[in-house]
């Protein structure tokens, strides 16, 4: 787990200083592992079959399909039916919530309100509330507690009998707190019977047991550029008895459920990536949370007014999420990026935006403060020099910001 290649966005100099630039955006995305780009290789050149053909080129590539299938089925605790590949993370959401209340509808039935917690990635929300405006159905999101983990309380008033589908992340892309999941299981499944539970758990896959999770869910969502794997695939476990009316449509592949030929080389290298997270899991959480602690408290005694953001104890390794006072977080991500250090304001996908972030707002923060929000998220291949490098750096930038 040493050095990456400069593909992997180190090994390139920083800003002014000349230096190798720092990447602590890890959260947004993650360099390919040599492993899953080794194993896709193959298939961008000789075999280059259409897995959903006859003849033996096809085959060829509709196995390498069913292997990576296998692959990620065991590592997730599914069966092999119930993994589907999809495009990206954001579409296996959009198929998960859309996919669940167009399933009713087809039924014949009218769908129940839908539930997810405030903090939702964007890829929850946007298409929660789409179909609240579009079929007329109730949208309840909830709101989060100080601490950055979705309020149970409010969860089990918004689990009325009626509800149909219910969305909780399994781990906060922007802070890195571990939801409650379990203990969202069982309120949704005593106070929500009827209803399917989804739970997001892209931040999830490189720090936690992934086959606990889906255990207690209806549908997980992965993403495979947050786990050393590449960008354009996502996947959908959906468990069997859910059925799930088609986004997208055409060949039938997927079961019918996620139409549109198989991308075979990002599939394979996915189940590669994963199991190779999953089987490196143990050895790298610990030294990447001593890497973070030194970073947060670092910058808390060397910063005034800064402060970490959520329960440090319920958060995994990776993640270290602060707000300055008097700071704006962007300002701040643009400095960091001229002096070769790579972090983000937030969630990356909407970085660059002036609102401030929807994760703090549900927290009750005020807006001032939700923008001085600021994410670091280490991997395993980041150093200790890299860490002290960020601590002599962001005194002097935020001291410069604000006078």
């Amino acid at each position: 787990m040493g050095g990456l290649t400069p593909a992997g966005g180190r090994g390139r100099p920083g800003g002014q200083t000349g230096e190798v630039r720092a990447y602590l955006d890890h959260a947004a995305t993650t360099p390919m592992l040599p492993e899953a780009v080794e194993a896709m290789l193959p298939f961008l050149s000789g075999d280059f079959g259409n897995p959903s053909g006859a003849h033996a080129e096809s085959r060829r590539a509709r196995t390498a399909v069913d292997d990576a299938r296998e692959q990620v089925a065991d590592l997730v605790g599914a069966d092999l039916g119930e993994v589907v590949f999809t495009g990206s993370g954001t579409e296996a959401d959009n198929l998960a919530v859309v996919g669940v209340l167009g399933a009713a509808r087809a039924a014949g039935a009218t769908p129940g309100p839908v539930v997810c917690s405030a903090m939702e990635h964007h890829a929850v929300l946007e298409p929660c509330r789409a179909a609240a405006r579009d079929l007329g159905i109730e949208l309840r999101e909830v709101r989060s507690d100080p601490d950055g983990l979705v309020d149970l309380g409010a969860l089990a008033e918004a689990c009325t009998p009626d509800v149909s589908l219910v969305s909780v992340m399994a781990v906060n892309n922007e802070l890195g707190t571990v939801q409650p999941l379990e203990a969202v299981a069982r309120l949704v499944r005593r106070r929500s019977p009827s209803a399917r539970l989804h739970t997001d758990a892209v931040q999830a896959a490189p720090w936690l047991d992934l086959a606990g999770l889906t255990g207690l869910v209806d549908l997980t969502t992965l993403s495979a550029h947050k786990f050393g794997g590449p960008k354009g695939v996502g996947v959908l476990v959906v468990r069997d008895g859910v059925h799930l009316e088609p986004v997208t449509r055409g060949g039938g592949q997927e079961r019918e459920r996620r139409s549109g030929t198989h991308n075979v080389a990002g599939i394979v290298a996915t189940a590669t990536a994963l199991s190779v997270t999953v089987a490196r899991r143990p050895e790298v959480a610990g030294p990447v949370a001593a890497r973070r602690d030194r970073l947060a408290d670092g910058l808390v005694e060397r910063v005034p007014g800064l402060s970490v953001t959520g329960d440090r104890a319920r958060t995994v390794p990776g993640h270290a999420h602060c707000t300055v006072d008097g700071v704006d977080g962007e300002e701040l991500v643009i400095l960091l990026d001229d002096a070769g250090i790579a972090v983000s304001a937030g969630a990356a996908c909407s970085s660059g935006a002036v609102a401030p972030s929807h994760v703090l707002a549900s927290m009750g923060m005020d807006k001032d403060a939700a923008r001085g929000g600021l994410r670091f998220s280490l991997g395993p291949a980041n150093t200790d020099a890299e860490v002290d490098r960020v601590l002599a750096v962001v005194p002097g930038l935020v001291d410069g910001l604000r006078h």
